[in-house]
Parts: C-alpha cells; structure tokens; sequence
C-alpha cells in the first residue's frame, strides 16, 4: 500500500479541494434554479438534495474503512467536514419538503409526515442528524466525553438504512430499485466490516487473556 502522510499544509489544501468539491452539487442546483433552466427545480432539488444526503453518510462511512485498508491515518480529519455535508444536503431536502410543498405550514407538514411512510422515517432520519451536526465540534466532545461522543455518533448506523428505506419507498411508486438497491450494498459492506471488527475483536479477547495467564503462571 502506498504510503502518503501529508504534511499539514498539504492537509488543508486537501480539506480545502474536498470542501470546494462537496459545494458544487448545490452550487450546480442553485444555478440551474436561478437561472431557469430547469422544468420542474422543485423536483430537481428534491432529489438532488437527497440523493446527496446518501452520497456524503456513505462516505462518512467509509472514512474508517478507508483508513484502515491504506493505512491512512489522516483519513479521520476529513470525516467532520463529509458528516456535515450529508446533514447540509439533508437540510436542504427537507427545507424543499417545508418550504415549497407546504410554504412553511408546520401544520400541515406534520400531517404529512404522519400520514405518508416513507416521509416518516425520511424525517426520522432527518431528526437523528440534528444531534449529530450540533455535536460535532471539538468544544461539545470535551463536554460530552469522547465514550459518550463515539456512541452518539453511532446513530449513523441507524440513519443511513433509514435514508435508504426512505429511498426505496420513494423509488417504489415507479418501481424503480437499481439506486437503494445500490446504495443499500454500500452501506450494508460498510456497516458489515464494522460488525466483522467488532467480532474479531471480541472473539480475540480471550485469547489473549489465556495467553497472559499463562504467562503470568
């Protein structure tokens, strides 16, 4: 595996390249919006907005993977900046929702929302980002703890297979499943060598408790 350890400038110029990067998605559907482009721009914004909400928690996700495999260690510096991106696109997916399909109507939002499945666990994933986004500076994992942060921050677990359920409810009213499908086999690798770690990690235990014992003796 190629070795590769930036140096602090050479960070930031990457933080930078990966920041400008995340923008231009909403950038591109701010254009095309304002300048009249677009057909339909509710719709367009609606999934673009959501379909970049996935990209960016499935890249989250990888950071650690990632890190692992190449032996990247700088990797995590870069997971911050990719969680808030997914909670910025979730954001703006779920204004298009409160903005132009109820004007503002929290009334009527929360009826839909209870009402319709698929908004339901869309909005349930939406709410579980919230704690996620405030908590994500340095100044609230000193105050929470670094066991309480990590395990906070476990939620992510549970929010991308809600997106993709809200994904694939979506996408069954045309009966259109190569994208969840996609999506869920992503996710469902990076929460799976997770588990596998965790597994691997546990079983090693007592194996290395034996081997100590036997030392000791």
């Amino acid at each position: 595996m190629m070795d590769f350890f930036p140096t602090p400038k050479q960070l930031s110029r990457i933080k930078l390249a990966v920041f400008v990067l995340a923008l231009l998605p909403f950038a591109r559907m701010a254009w095309l919006t304002v300048s009249g482009q677009l057909v339909e721009p509710l719709q367009f914004i609606t999934r673009g907005s959501g379909d970049w909400t996935l990209y960016f928690l499935c890249l989250t996700l990888a950071v650690t993977p990632l890190r692992r495999l190449l032996q990247w260690p700088w990797l995590i510096r870069l997971r911050r900046m990719l969680g808030l991106y997914a909670f910025f696109y979730a954001f703006l997916h779920f204004l298009t929702f409160l903005w132009f399909d109820h004007f503002f109507d929290v009334e009527a939002m929360w009826k839909d929302v209870l009402k319709r499945p698929f908004i339901t666990v869309g909005f349930s994933a939406f709410v579980l980002l919230l704690p996620l986004a405030i908590t994500s500076s340095n100044g609230m994992i000193k105050r929470l703890g670094g066991k309480r942060w990590q395990w906070l921050h476990r939620l992510v677990y549970i929010i991308a297979p809600l997106g993709i359920l809200h994904f694939w409810w979506m996408k069954a009213a045309k009966h259109d499943f190569s994208q969840p499908i996609l999506f869920g086999l992503i996710v469902a690798a990076l929460l799976g060598v997770r588990l596998w770690w965790a597994y691997s990690k546990r079983a090693a235990a007592p194996a290395a408790a034996k081997g100590c014992s036997g030392c000791c003796h």
